[in-house]
């Protein structure tokens, strides 16, 4: 699939375009998309909540369900959650998997 860069407005495929795509739909508020209103994720919601293991959980569901649901190209085996204490109310997420075709993935996604 190729789309544009959001910053750049240049062209963009394959696996940038994933990462741009997955950076978005994880970064967006459910309800915040006019004409789109389920598009999204839980996350922003969840980021300011106590850092417990109920919260973790949350987080960890949060983002498996929404790339699931807004991503097929992608396959996630598994979600690394780092929340930064140095910045209340912020965190970064890491995701590593790979594409429907096999091409591995790594990235940071920043809350």
């Amino acid at each position: 699939m190729t789309g544009m860069n959001a910053t750049t407005g240049r062209r963009l495929d394959g696996i940038d375009h994933i990462r741009q795509s997955v950076e978005d739909i994880l970064t967006t508020p459910i309800g915040s998309r006019v004409q789109r209103r389920d598009y999204g994720s839980l996350l922003p919601e969840l980021i300011d909540q106590p850092m417990n293991d109920a919260t973790l959980l949350r987080l960890y569901a949060a983002s498996f369900m929404a790339i699931i649901r807004w991503e097929p190209r992608l396959q996630i085996p598994s979600v690394k959650m780092m929340i930064s204490s140095a910045q209340p109310g912020s965190g970064e997420i890491f995701l590593s998997g790979q594409t429907k075709e096999g091409q591995p993935l790594e990235m940071k996604v920043t809350l």
